[in-house]
């Protein structure tokens, strides 16, 4: 598989996202920063509308297995302790949770974030974007180098 299709790959991953993809298409796959950014953003959307209108039938529908029903309650309970500022703030909330380029604030979470609070697709979806373009501008610039002083794939001179 090629290195851009890679990186839409692992783009695609919950927790890894685009949090994984830059650093991994700029250092390993050779691609220059602006293909690195442009297929991780793309790759990091791809499931956000099916999770965002999926979810809710697939919780009602998986529920009835226990193993499910705990599954749906520790993602649930993990979700929301971690998303305090997309309950006191919505879409603007979700946004900056998705921003925030760390494990489990991406896309994926973003998406369970919404539906557990709540939030409307038609301000979730522009939320999610919006984080998911500014995660991307951050962690580009922490593997370039650029902000936080170390580059994650520097190469001698």
């Amino acid at each position: 598989m090629s290195a851009p299709l890679w990186t839409l790959f692992i783009a695609l991953l919950p927790i890894v996202e685009l949090r994984g993809a830059i650093p991994w298409a700029i250092g390993v796959g050779g691609l220059s920063w602006s293909t690195a950014y442009l297929l991780s953003v793309v790759g990091n959307f791809l499931p956000v509308l099916p999770i965002l209108w999926l979810l809710g039938p697939a919780e009602r529908l998986l529920r009835g297995w226990p193993l499910m029903d705990r599954f749906f309650g520790w993602l649930f309970a993990r979700t929301r302790s971690r998303s305090a500022v997309v309950q006191k703030y919505e879409a603007l909330g979700l946004m900056l949770f998705v921003a925030v380029p760390l494990p489990v604030t991406g896309a994926w979470t973003g998406c369970v974030a919404a539906y557990l609070f709540g939030i409307r697709h038609r301000f979730a979806v522009p939320a999610i974007i919006a984080g998911i373009l500014i995660a991307g501008v951050v962690v580009t610039l922490a593997t370039l180098g650029i902000i936080g002083g170390v580059s994650l794939f520097t190469r001698s001179v």
